[in-house]
């Protein structure tokens, strides 16, 4: 079952405040759901279906829906993906709404490992559930790894098969810094060039700090409903056209570090959708750090496998001009990555492109197809992808 355009998002609502002192983790959910809620022009009465990932506390769906006044729900899903856990959401969303099984699902990221203390990406604060007794820990665990060291191990094998340097990672960066300059909210504000990244501390040979995301608290929420719904809104509601997920692991030992599994959800995202890599006017794509997003700009179809670096170059990633205009927002590089999990966020900037509504200086003219990708986990072990392919409400 296809679902593109049996469902819209509706509505969208990114937390404002990048340090979160003083609340719980419960009501920064109900923050951004009544957020969303309200830009939608709808009430928590509405609401019969909840997406939530491993950030949401207690018993996820359940303890959040007595939480948030969900007195209606016939539809839970806490589906965990790490950072794309919330992309992967609206797909499921409007499958579930394709079903029959809810018409107005709401779908929530919080978390506040800022204010806990937590700086650096792999440090300790953070709130949320604990790793320490997944599978793959008794084996990898005695040697040390840590996030940045993983990423990093990425970026050196696809500077060694392929030429990739660190001048053109820097090169998203400064992108991304850009684009913050013109977002109020964002953490990070002033614009760097490709010289202030390579001359930023080296923290994870290849990867300089200014390779790497901010840490930041927050979060978001969406509302993705049914067709019936949106034609009865005064908002303009965005078409969701097509979704893809996908899983890679270390496969006992036999990994491949040059690629994702955007490879695996990017192609089901664009066979659904009927379109093209050639057809995205506007990209919000996962960026944990720089690499993460010149892996996933190959792995997706924007160019050939290899030919990343150069595709990034010389402002290739700026709005409005670029080649394809990404994250416009600032990013999780520059501007927000609520809890280590950036999925929600790219969402939303790419529902704000489609309405029109970015920042005036980055927003896409005539934006009419978009493209979210999210990625959870680490790129250097194991992670899950998750693409969906936003479009106008005439698509």
């Amino acid at each position: 079952m296809s679902i593109n355009g049996k469902a819209f998002i509706a509505g969208a609502y990114e937390h404002p405040d990048r340090e979160i002192k003083g609340k719980s983790l419960a009501r920064i959910h109900a923050e951004v759901a009544y957020g969303a809620l309200q830009d939608a022009g709808l009430s928590v009465d509405d609401v019969d279906g909840y997406f939530c990932a491993g950030d949401a506390p207690g018993f996820g769906g359940i303890s959040m829906a007595e939480y948030l006044g969900f007195s209606k729900l016939r539809h839970i899903d806490s589906t965990e993906t790490g950072g794309s856990s919330y992309v992967v959401a609206v797909g499921h969303a409007a499958e579930a709404i394709a079903a029959g099984k809810c018409s107005v699902a709401v779908i929530t990221l919080a978390g506040a490992p800022r204010a806990a203390g937590m700086r650096v990406l792999g440090g300790g604060g953070g709130r949320g559930r604990g790793w320490g007794d997944t599978p793959e820990v008794s084996f990898e665990g005695p040697f040390g790894p840590n996030v940045l060291g993983f990423y990093a191990l990425a970026a050196r094998r696809h500077m060694y098969e392929f030429g990739t340097t660190s001048e053109q990672l820097a090169w998203i960066r400064v992108a991304a810094s850009k684009h913050a300059s013109h977002n109020p909210h964002a953490l990070l504000r002033d614009v760097v060039t490709v010289e202030d990244v390579l001359h930023s501390p080296m923290v994870a040979d290849p990867l300089h700090r200014l390779d790497s995301c901010v840490i930041t608290d927050g979060g978001g929420a969406v509302i993705v409903v049914s067709p019936e719904v949106a034609r009865d809104l005064e908002r303009k509601s965005v078409k969701i056209l097509g979704h893809g997920e996908g899983v890679k692991h270390t496969n006992n030992g036999h990994i491949d570090l040059t690629y994702t599994a955007a490879v695996i959800s990017g192609k089901q995202a664009f066979e659904e959708a009927g379109v093209t890599p050639s057809d995205i006017d506007y990209a919000s794509i996962y960026d944990s750090f720089t690499i993460t997003v010149l892996i996933q700009i190959e792995d997706l179809g924007f160019c050939e496998k290899g030919k990343g670096g150069a595709f990034v170059s010389d402002g290739a990633l700026e709005s409005p001009n670029g080649v394809l205009p990404f994250n416009t927002d600032g990013g999780g590089l520059c501007n927000n990555h609520p809890n280590n999990r950036g999925g929600m966020t790219k969402v939303i900037e790419a529902v704000r492109q489609l309405r029109g509504e970015a920042n005036a200086p980055v927003q896409v003219p005539d934006c009419q197809i978009a493209l979210a990708h999210g990625t959870g986990g680490t790129i250097g072990a194991r992670h899950g992808s998750g693409t969906v392919i936003l479009g106008q409400p005439d698509a």
